[in-house]
């Protein structure tokens, strides 16, 4: 089940971003996020606060979230977008994390296509998403369905310095 985010689910959202840095600092994975610094639980209660943050629930556990919205960050004006899109037909996904203790189940691609659907009923017909050039296995997956890699831009993101931000896009 897909929802928004609500203040009581903090601990739980807050658990699976501290399972990926655990994660990333044991060599099992490298996404390019830094503990402390981001994704935090900060991060997740500004995105609640701000209406953005939705999660999928399995049997009553969150296990994957993320944040949906027409927020495109800075360093997009960067890219080279294939779609010279206009700004409030343009919806981004930030943030999208599932519980490592239960990858490779369809998740992550369960909330990409809720990703697509939203966007769809919003009215935004252009998708953008960006990732650490080092998240191989997320660029992977976004190849995979359909997401196209316009670039990648040296930046400072979300207080990370030295990032090489891929941006993707899809048009629907």
């Amino acid at each position: 089940m897909f929802r928004k985010a609500v203040l009581d689910d903090i601990d739980a959202i807050g658990a699976i971003y501290d399972a990926v840095h655990t994660e990333e600092e044991a060599g099992r994975t490298t996404i390019g996020w830094s503990r402390h610094i981001y994704p935090t639980h900060d991060t997740a209660l500004s995105a609640i606060a701000l209406g953005d943050m939705f999660v999928l629930e399995e049997e009553g556990t969150i296990v994957a979230c993320g944040r949906i919205n027409k927020e495109q960050v800075d360093c997009y004006a960067q890219g080279r977008w294939q779609y010279d899109a206009p700004p409030e037909e343009v919806m981004v996904l930030h943030t999208l994390v599932v519980d490592p203790s239960v990858c490779r189940n369809g998740y992550g691609t369960a909330f990409l296509q809720f990703y697509e659907d939203f966007s769809k009923a919003h009215g935004c017909s252009y998708l953008r998403i960006d990732t650490n050039e080092r998240n191989i296995r997320a660029r992977a997956f976004y190849e995979k369905h359909g997401y196209r890699e316009v670039g990648t831009v040296p930046c400072e993101f979300n207080g990370i310095p030295g990032v090489g931000l891929v941006l993707l896009e899809k048009k629907l």
